[in-house]
């Protein structure tokens, strides 16, 4: 069965707390519920700048999400689209939901007017990365962020 890729709706609060909190815990993430409370009120807001949130049902069930923005670029007219977060359950990787997922961020994107659609994982992350070098490619880019005091 192919995953159902849709808008992210209120109604999806307790199965999108449990999907973004696996997906942190995949990076040794932990925030405050404050955090998780201000995120889920973004993606359902109207703002076009802030996120929008998509989620993958199987089974009439949510089993994954994606989290994307966005943004003006120096070098475009247009605006381009970050995917920020993207999640499957563990048990339903490799039926196509992360794909479906990305796929969905495309096509919002394509609405948009967005031309390109980027992300970024991290090094380890093995078992996505197979995904990605089939539904983009890779860039030459390193990413340096600010030092924590």
């Amino acid at each position: 069965m192919s995953p159902v890729i849709r808008p992210l709706r209120r109604d999806d609060a307790a199965d999108w707390r449990r999907l973004w909190r696996a997906y942190l815990a995949f990076y040794e993430t932990e925030l405050p519920e404050a955090i998780y409370d201000t995120q889920f009120e973004r993606l359902l807001g109207d703002d076009p700048h802030d996120y929008h949130g998509l989620v993958a049902e199987l089974d009439g069930r949510p089993v994954g999400l994606a989290h994307y923005l966005f943004h003006r670029h120096g070098w475009k007219v247009e605006n381009v689209c970050y995917l920020q977060d993207l999640y499957a359950d563990p048990a339903v990787r490799g039926t196509g939901v992360g794909r479906a997922l990305i796929e969905g961020v495309y096509a919002a994107a394509d609405a948009a007017g967005a031309p390109a659609v980027y992300w970024m994982t991290q090094e380890f992350n093995a078992t996505a990365r197979r995904l990605y070098d089939r539904i983009g490619e890779v860039t030459p880019f390193i990413k340096y962020a600010r030092p924590l005091p």
